[in-house]
């Protein structure tokens, strides 16, 4: 995806993707909330598309849930902030604090889960899916980690220790998400020690850039593969939900 004009394709009409280029957090969160009202007018109106998948590069930005304790995980003053350029932005996704910058790959999928066939659980499993599948194609072993949503690395960068590429955060409002995921490719992680990320004190953070090196993925060849994964797990699920349903209306669902 290119970092420069927004472009936009549909897949089988059923998935929008658009690369939003360099965007504000605010801009960013501006256009997510037009397309979950444009989702949810298209359920009720019986259009597509389903899913709206936008693909951002924020400016630096630490965003902070309405979680009570989120903002106390901010470990550095004002003053070290704005000398970092880093903004602090309130959210209304999940979780607790993170980091958004140049050289992170931030993918917001607008998803109808009703129309697509997932309840919540099985929506974030994907998202985890989509980046482990990316982290894999680029030659970097990535997986779960139980009571930790996102996607770990056993780390070259932090020997002996998992660390963190890809956080999480979504929030849901009439069944169309909004949000989504944050993959480190060549992010400036030094930022992250202005926080606790994630809420997650002692862990480490890491990037596609520090585990691979001159291997790593340009920031555009990273985005697209994120996307790309995304959309056939979902048109996957998509396709297994109307199987489910066909195989109820047959009389034969398992």
């Amino acid at each position: 995806m290119a970092d420069s004009n927004p472009e936009e394709r549909t897949i089988g009409q059923l998935i929008e993707v658009a690369d939003l280029g360099r965007l504000g957090y605010a801009s960013g969160l501006e256009r997510q909330r037009a397309e979950h009202e444009r989702v949810l007018a298209n359920r009720e109106a019986d259009r597509r598309p389903l899913a709206s998948i936008l693909a951002v590069e924020h400016d630096p930005v630490l965003t902070v849930s309405k979680r009570p304790s989120a903002r106390k995980n901010i470990i550095v003053g004002s003053e070290r902030l704005s000398a970092l350029g880093i903004e602090v932005h309130e959210t209304d996704r999940g979780g607790d604090i993170t980091y958004h910058g140049p050289g992170q790959v931030v993918v917001y999928p607008i998803v109808d889960l009703n129309r697509v066939g997932l309840n919540l659980h099985a929506y974030m499993r994907l998202l985890e899916e989509a980046v482990i599948r990316t982290c894999l194609a680029f030659g970097l072993d990535a997986d779960r980690e139980d009571g930790a949503t996102g996607v770990w690395v056993p780390s070259n960068a932090h020997p002996g220790q998992r660390a963190k590429i890809c956080a999480m955060g979504v929030r849901v409002r009439r069944w169309v998400t909004m949000h989504g995921l944050a993959l480190n490719v060549s992010t400036d992680l030094s930022h992250f020690e202005t926080i606790v990320p994630c809420g997650l004190t002692g862990r480490a953070v890491t990037s596609l850039r520090a585990e691979l090196g001159n291997d790593a993925p340009t920031h555009s060849d990273a985005a697209q593969a994120v996307c790309r994964h995304l959309i056939e797990l979902l048109l996957e699920a998509h396709q297994s939900g109307l199987s489910r349903s066909q195989r109820k209306q047959a009389g034969t669902a398992d």
